[in-house]
C-alpha cells in the first residue's frame, strides 16, 4: 500500500458529523453513524484508531441477501464504524485487515 489512508469528516444534510476511513486507493473502508458535535466525531475517530487493533472488537455479520459486512465496536460494545457490503467472506476479512492497517496512522481531512 503506497498511499496512506485518512479519516474524512463531513457534515450530512441533518447537520450531523460523520466520518469515513478511506484507504490509500480512495475506497471507503469504514463509516460512522452521525454525531451531533464535531468533538464527539473526533472522539469516535480516536476510538477507531485504538479499537481497530483489537481482533475481538470486530463483529462479522451476514446480511439477509447473503453479503458480508462487519462492525467495529468499542470496549462498551457500541458500534463505532460499519463496513461496506462484501460479496464473500474473503473480501470482508481483507476489509478488516485494511482498517487495521490504515486506522492507527490515518490523517484527517475535513470537507
Amino acid at each position: 500500500m503506497s498511499h496512506k489512508g485518512h479519516f474524512e469528516i463531513k457534515t450530512d444534510k441533518a447537520g450531523e458529523y460523520r466520518f469515513n476511513l478511506v484507504a490509500g486507493n480512495g475506497q471507503v473502508i469504514l463509516s460512522s453513524e452521525g454525531y451531533s458535535r464535531r468533538e464527539s466525531c473526533l472522539n469516535g475517530i480516536e476510538s477507531v484508531r485504538v479499537n481497530s487493533q483489537i481482533d475481538a472488537r470486530y463483529e462479522r455479520t451476514i446480511a439477509a441477501d447473503e453479503r458480508y459486512h462487519f462492525n467495529l465496536k468499542a470496549a462498551n460494545g457500541e458500534v463505532i464504524g460499519t463496513s461496506q457490503m462484501y460479496a464473500d467472506l474473503r473480501g470482508m476479512e481483507n476489509g478488516m485487515a485494511s482498517v487495521k492497517a490504515h486506522a492507527p496512522n490515518a490523517g484527517l481531512l475535513e470537507r
